[in-house]
């Protein structure tokens, strides 16, 4: 069970040189903060945007019990290769720094806008914005891409299926005993009600709190929304990923034909190469180690061409 649980359980201008790029702490607004890496290049006129996936996760990719750094390391390895990028902390990082998070009022819609804040904060310095969305935050960037001036989109180990299909197809893999009753409630919500009697071994992922989030998330099919866009895409995706599999992948390619695709032989949904599934399920509690940079040459390149 813990595998499929993973997939859910998501100072202004202060300067300091890094490498041969600099970091800035930047705040959207009082509960969005994040940092911009930028090459130094003052006529830059173009920046990638970085959304974290699902769960409290932080603009490097941890979560409180889950530090990798697969963000930060995705962001600084695009920041030595001269393109200026921006990570954020999601909105409840903030609220739960401040111990006021109320999750039966958030919604999926709540993240998409807080992206579009993210996108009107830099579009009048850049001209031009591409957004790389990680797992959930694909579906984040692909509707964002829809309505804003973006000007590439890269899906980064985002699913084609919808969120509801992929929560059934992990919990039959990973506790088939719970598959009849996760049925019920994912057939409940797809219809958005409420459902009132969870029991203790789904309540991770179906809590009555969380509910109003999964209603409104389940709307979406990635390969619909996807489908709708008329600019650059490419879709990335690791060959080990436990979350999200290649499929996946596939499927954005065929709702989005001209899509570059990128797999990744031995990269698992924390972007980092592993060759055993003892390494892969270590790997989501390793800071140190570093990403694919098959990952990082691939995006690079994308985003200068």
């Amino acid at each position: 069970m813990k595998l499929f649980i993973l997939f859910f359980c998501t100072v202004f201008g202060a300067i300091a040189q890094e490498r041969n790029y600099q970091s800035t702490e930047i705040s959207i607004d009082p509960e969005i903060n994040g940092t911009l890496l930028t090459s130094g290049n003052h006529k830059n006129a173009s920046l990638a945007i970085l959304i974290a996936g699902s769960g409290p996760t932080d603009r490097d990719g941890n979560q409180s019990q889950l530090k990798n750094n697969s963000l930060k390391y995705l962001a600084e390895g695009l920041a030595e290769k001269g393109i200026d990028i921006f990570r954020y902390d999601k909105r409840i990082i903030a609220q739960m720094s401040k111990g006021f998070v109320q999750e039966e009022k958030l919604t999926f819609e709540d993240e998409v806008n807080d992206a579009f804040l993210v996108v009107n904060h830099f579009k009048k310095k850049y001209k031009k914005i591409t957004l790389i969305g990680h797992s959930e935050g694909a579906l984040i960037g692909i509707l964002v891409a829809q309505k804003a001036p973006i000007y590439k989109f890269v899906s980064l180990s985002g699913a084609g299926n919808s969120s509801a299909t992929l929560i059934e197809e992990q919990i039959e893999k990973n506790a088939p005993q719970l598959k009849e009753e996760s049925q019920k409630i994912l057939n409940q919500l797809k219809k958005e009600e409420l459902v009132e009697n969870v029991s203790s071994y789904l309540a991770p992922i179906f809590r009555k709190s969380v509910q109003p989030y999964l209603i409104s998330w389940f709307k979406y099919e990635p390969t619909k929304e996807i489908a709708k866009l008329r600019i650059p895409i490419l879709i990335t995706q690791g060959t080990y990923d436990l979350q999200v599999e290649s499929k996946e992948a596939k499927l954005l390619k065929e709702a989005q034909p001209r899509a570059q695709l990128l797999l990744i032989e031995g990269m698992n949904h924390v972007l980092k190469e592993v060759k055993t599934p003892q390494e892969n399920q270590q790997s989501y509690l390793n800071p140190n180690l570093p990403i694919s940079h098959k990952l990082i040459d691939g995006i690079a390149q994308f985003i200068k061409e």
